[in-house]
């Protein structure tokens, strides 16, 4: 599930079907380094649930990798939405008022990339949106609840493309999961690397907006 603009979503659901499909998947060892986030940003889903592409458009491009789960202090918000329009306008809000409100008031830092877990990858969409911090707050705000990451091992997909399509990415991970006669150790989570919400960034071209799609496994 990735996040962008509203009016990217839309036009991503013209996608027609019979779309040729070029996934680039690579494994990467084990590193003994934690996947690092970068710049703060959001996300949003699609409702179209074919995972094909458009005949001669351009692919996806997902890169699997084998690492170790960063450990974050996630402050969360637990919402739902009804369809990818109001997903991407909630998710808006809390990642660009509710939280960065929450965290100033706290007197903490923001020291992440923005991160959803969702229950589902179609609507109605069930979602908890969090922003990682340097440390707990004394006082949580109202509404406003903790959530930690970090495993031992965990698998990682560096997703490229349409947000429509990154069910793909959720499939080759599972399938690599299998393969490996491995267990999710915890549900999976996306990190927005690029800000969908940015004016900049929504005029960006598609593929080159990353989004990680994470499973800790065990």
């Amino acid at each position: 599930m990735l996040f962008y603009n509203p009016c990217i979503t839309a036009n991503m659901k013209l996608l027609s079907l019979n779309l040729l499909l070029v996934c680039t998947f690579f494994c990467a060892c084990k590193s003994k380094k934690p996947v690092t986030n970068t710049n703060p940003l959001a996300t949003v889903k699609s409702d179209i649930t074919d995972t094909s592409i458009k005949k001669n458009s351009k692919a996806p491009i997902i890169n699997i990798a084998d690492t170790f789960e960063v450990k974050r202090i996630v402050l969360c918000i637990k919402d739902s939405a009804a369809n990818s329009i109001r997903l991407a306008s909630k998710l808006q809000t809390i990642f660009n008022k509710l939280l960065p409100t929450a965290i100033k008031a706290s007197k903490i830092t923001i020291n992440g990339a923005p991160i959803v877990w969702y229950k589902s990858q179609k609507a109605p969409y069930f979602f908890e949106a969090g922003l990682p911090v340097d440390k707990a707050p004394a006082k949580l705000a109202k509404g406003v609840y903790i959530k930690n990451t970090g495993t031992d091992s965990a698998l990682v997909a560096h997703y490229f493309g349409p947000n429509d399509q990154s069910q793909i990415a959720y499939d080759a991970l599972n399938e690599t999961l299998k393969d490996r006669g491995k267990n999710k150790l915890g549900a999976a989570y996306e990190i927005y690397i690029n800000n969908p919400f940015d004016s900049t960034t929504n005029k960006a071209d598609l593929y080159k907006l990353q989004t990680d799609i994470i499973i800790p496994y065990k």
